[in-house]
């Protein structure tokens, strides 16, 4: 628990030092950089992000208010909104991404021997597949 708790604590602090982005405001940019078109429905985005979608409502309104992030109604059932990464948004997320590198090689991998790490990938690779939610009955 200490892991969970403490690592992602100290992370974020490390990108707000460094980037001026939080680890959510950093997640949320590079989720939409790896969608087609740079865009995801909110919903979508929430659900890939960890957030709620009032909270990555809040966020997001606040990446726009940076134009880091361009919001607009849905074009397909004009309920939802889509958010849609900015030129902007994908120049601060490649700036930002060597610090992000940094700190968890400085919080994490620099405490490891390679061997290990090879094997702890493996181990944690085979844990995340079955929390996914393609094999639900696994999670348990």
């Amino acid at each position: 628990m200490r892991i969970v708790i403490v690592l992602p604590r100290l992370l974020d602090r490390d990108m707000l030092r460094t980037t001026g982005l939080t680890a959510n405001e950093y997640t949320t940019l590079m989720n939409l950089s790896e969608a087609p078109k740079r865009e995801l429905r909110m919903a979508d985005l929430a659900n890939v992000a960890g957030l709620s979608a009032s909270r990555m409502t809040r966020l997001v309104d606040d990446l726009q208010s940076r134009n880091l992030v361009a919001k607009r109604p849905s074009a397909v059932d004009g309920r939802g909104n889509v958010a849609k990464l900015t030129p902007q948004g994908l120049a601060k997320l490649r700036s930002a991404w060597p610090a992000h590198l940094t700190s968890v090689r400085r919080r994490m991998f620099d405490h490891i021997d390679a061997p290990s790490i090879k094997r702890t990938a493996q181990v944690l690779s085979q844990v995340a597949a079955r929390l996914d939610d393609k094999h639900p009955d696994q999670a348990r």
